[in-house]
């Protein structure tokens, strides 16, 4: 598994999708960011103890671009979704894909198949019919946040890439992350509110969230390191559908035609991304050999 690795990832950020609407019963967005960057410092830190690893690296700088900007698009999601129907702040944050594509063409300088952009933009476009995203007056400035979430997202997965080309373990990305985006979700919540009690009744809430984020960050950060950049791209739509799925199961909401119509086209999407990396898998072994 290399771009495969975001399926997983999909399937556990939806999963944490839910207990994050659970949650928000008893938190805010950014207390409920913290807790999740906090289970991934203390779960990271615990592995690369018993792997051996360090928390040192030669790329500090690096961690803490991607740690800050990963923290602030993930706050910038979590307040979207408090301000604005949970369909267009979700589309609103999936515009990473495209602006991922830009920054790595631009950026990185890789060169993709032409028909993983059409991959991309096909994903995009199921995951608006999915959720059919309505833009209501005077929440223009929200949108914006949302739509700042996307593009800061599509950063920290560049940064990734770039981490993982310099032979950054996964597990050493994840620690950096955790601390930063703690210390960045502490201060901003403490800034504009006081934590709310953990009780008996909302612990397991914080500790499915953390979970879940922590295994999505870590299967996420695994895709992007050793997989297409685009591929893994066109497999993040993959949340959208989870996501549905369990809001179907869970909450008994039906789901229309047309939002079959739209995950039928995320799906194909996946499959195209995923046959034109295993055609440049096959290319590039008969190359070598």
């Amino acid at each position: 598994m290399t771009s495969s690795w975001m399926l997983v990832a999909g399937f556990m950020f939806a999963t944490m999708g839910v207990f994050v609407k659970m949650g928000a019963e008893y938190f805010g967005a950014a207390e409920l960011a913290f807790y999740r960057s906090l289970v991934t410092l203390i779960a990271a830190f615990v592995a690369l103890r018993v792997v051996g690893g360090t928390v040192r690296s030669h790329f500090l700088g690096m961690h803490l671009v991607r740690g800050i900007v990963g923290a602030i698009s993930l706050i910038g999601y979590f307040y979207a979704i408090t301000r604005l129907p949970l369909a267009t702040a979700q589309t609103l944050n999936y515009t990473s894909p495209i602006f991922l594509a830009i920054a790595t063409t631009v950026v990185l300088g890789e060169r993709f198949s032409p028909w993983l952009v059409v991959a991309i933009a096909l994903g995009f476009g199921g995951v608006a019919l999915l959720l059919q995203p309505n833009f209501e007056e005077g929440k223009e400035g929200a949108a914006m946040v949302g739509l700042m979430s996307g593009i800061l997202a599509a950063w920290a997965y560049l940064s990734v890439r770039t981490l993982g080309k310099l032979g950054e373990p996964d597990w050493r990305v994840l620690f950096w992350f955790g601390l930063v985006a703690t210390l960045t979700c502490a201060g901003w919540q403490l800034t504009t509110s006081t934590f709310h009690p953990i009780t008996l009744g909302n612990a397991w809430i914080l500790a499915g969230i953390g979970a879940c984020g922590t295994l999505a960050q870590l299967t996420m950060t695994r895709a992007y390191r050793t997989g297409n950049t685009l591929v893994v791209g066109a497999f993040s739509y993959s949340t959208i559908v989870f996501a549905s799925v369990f809001t179907y199961v869970l909450w008994n909401e039906k789901i229309e035609p047309l939002e079959w119509a739209g995950m039928a086209i995320i799906v194909a999407s996946g499959i195209i991304a995923m046959r034109v990396e295993k055609k440049e898998q096959v290319e590039e072994a008969g190359f070598e050999s």
